[in-house]
């Protein structure tokens, strides 16, 4: 389970930002095509926040899907697999995006 890793690397970059704020949402995009389980991220975020700013935060995730682009017919599609086939049947497909991890924006308390 490398969610907590992935966990803990997120809070610590917001912790290392926002040393003396209280966090109250962080935003995550997490791709589907990340290999990173949303769920997981969202179990290890309340354990791994403890004593931190984001104790108590909500966490707020995205899954955007990747885009896959059929060499065949032409077709740019959601893709949700890396292996994607178009809906033509073509396997010649090109897949980009839908494999980030990325902070989108962190609200921090105005009474701190």
């Amino acid at each position: 389970m490398h969610e907590l890793a992935v966990t803990e690397s997120v809070i610590a970059a917001i912790t290392t930002q926002l040393p003396d704020s209280r966090v109250v949402v962080v935003h995550l995009e997490i791709g589907r095509l990340s290999g990173v389980m949303p769920d997981a991220v969202r179990f290890c975020f309340a354990l791994a926040g403890e004593g931190t700013c984001v104790e108590g935060a909500r966490l707020d995730i995205t899954e955007p899907d990747g885009v896959g682009d059929c060499a065949s017919c032409g077709l740019t599609f959601p893709a949700r697999a890396q292996l994607a086939v178009c809906p033509c049947g073509s396997a010649d497909v090109t897949v980009s995006g839908g494999a980030d991890l990325t902070i989108k924006a962190v609200e921090v308390a105005d009474d701190v």
